[in-house]
């Protein structure tokens, strides 16, 4: 029987109520499929914070890199203010653990959630992959003059020939083992960021001339990416992107494939401690009400199996949720789903 030690950090709001129902699922696909699964449990949030001020101890880094996997409830606090938790929790574990992978699949289950006319499971089925690790979000920059009529804020795109190239590798290898139509779209802004995305759009058809002359290579700007979002989703196979489009282009996708209740995203470090977590916030207005929707939850699980190379049990499960998404919930939205969150994992976990 194969094992895995996997940290849990449910985090703030609704995070800790859709992580129970994630490890409901994962327990019955573990005996299933005869894993073990060893859930280490980290009290890190907002709560932690107001209490002790502490936002993430240098100690709690040091035990997570021990973990192959991590999976994230959400991280948000009303009574915190925006950035505190944001930056010192979620982005200081994608660098300091190296998750220079953002993975997140866009694929509709039931066309009844879609939002755009017409448009079918088979017309959306993509994924985004997003450079996690540099961009705008290093921090780079600062203030002149600050708090006067004359301040001056810099914020600067980082994008190195390393970071950019490992991501576009990662990008290419996914696109050919997913083995759909085998094309790997670049979206960029190439005619306005002339410096980072030459440097993107150079190494791009470098090392796809070179190592994947297999895969198609495909060019949209970010602007035009988000208008085939909605109208022709089925163009795109594999999106590779930098860190700032890739978060904006993914809320998107999210939308276009139901809503936030069923959108799933993993921060990848492929040879180390990778991060699974549903995209949606901590939606602290329903805490404890039993109403949001857990299925993005039980994705990210399901992602996190993949990753771990338990293929068959990932499977699985999103055959479970495809069935239970189709058959019995009437909405994705919290509180509309006809079933409360534990209901509706009990659903999954039945049906697995």
């Amino acid at each position: 029987m194969k094992s895995y030690n996997i940290a849990v950090i449910g985090g703030d709001g609704t995070g800790p109520e859709v992580v129970r129902e994630a490890i409901k699922v994962l327990d019955v696909a573990s005996a299933k499929f005869q894993l073990k699964l060893n859930y280490t449990h980290y009290d890190i949030g907002g709560d932690r914070y107001l209490k002790t001020g502490e936002v993430l101890p240098d100690s709690v880094i040091s035990e997570l890199r021990k973990f192959p996997a991590i999976l994230l409830g959400a991280i948000g606090h009303p009574e915190v203010k925006p950035g505190i938790l944001e930056k010192g929790i979620l982005l200081r574990t994608r660098f300091e653990l190296e998750q220079y992978i953002n993975l997140r699949p866009v694929k509709l289950y039931d066309e009844r959630f879609c939002p755009l006319k017409d448009k079918k499971p088979e017309h959306i089925d993509f994924v985004v992959v997003r450079e996690n690790n540099e961009g705008l979000y290093t921090g780079a920059g600062g203030f002149v003059f600050k708090g006067t009529p004359h301040e001056i804020a810099v914020q600067e795109s980082i994008n190195s020939r390393r970071g950019v190239e490992r991501c576009l590798r990662y990008a290419f290898e996914y696109t050919r083992k997913r083995n759909k139509d085998k094309k790997l779209t670049l979206c960029g802004k190439t005619n306005v960021l002339t410096f980072a995305f030459d440097l993107w759009e150079r190494a791009f058809h470098e090392v796809g001339q070179k190592d994947f002359p297999d895969i198609k290579r495909d060019y949209a700007h970010v602007d035009a990416t988000t208008m085939w979002f909605v109208k022709n989703p089925e163009w795109f196979d594999v999106i590779v992107t930098d860190n700032m489009f890739g978060d904006i282009i993914t809320d998107l996708g999210a939308m276009v494939q139901g809503g936030m209740g069923i959108a799933a995203g993993g921060n990848i470090n492929p040879e180390g401690t990778s991060m699974f977590e549903p995209i949606g916030g901590s939606a602290p207005k329903y805490t404890g009400m039993n109403v949001i929707n857990p299925l993005a939850a039980i994705c990210a699980g399901q992602m996190m199996l993949d990753f771990l190379g338990e293929t068959e049990a990932a499977k699985a499960i999103e055959t479970a949720v495809i069935k239970v998404t189709r058959e019995k919930v009437k909405s994705l939205a919290a509180g509309k789903m006809g079933y409360s969150t534990t209901e509706v994992g009990d659903l999954v976990a039945a049906t697995l």
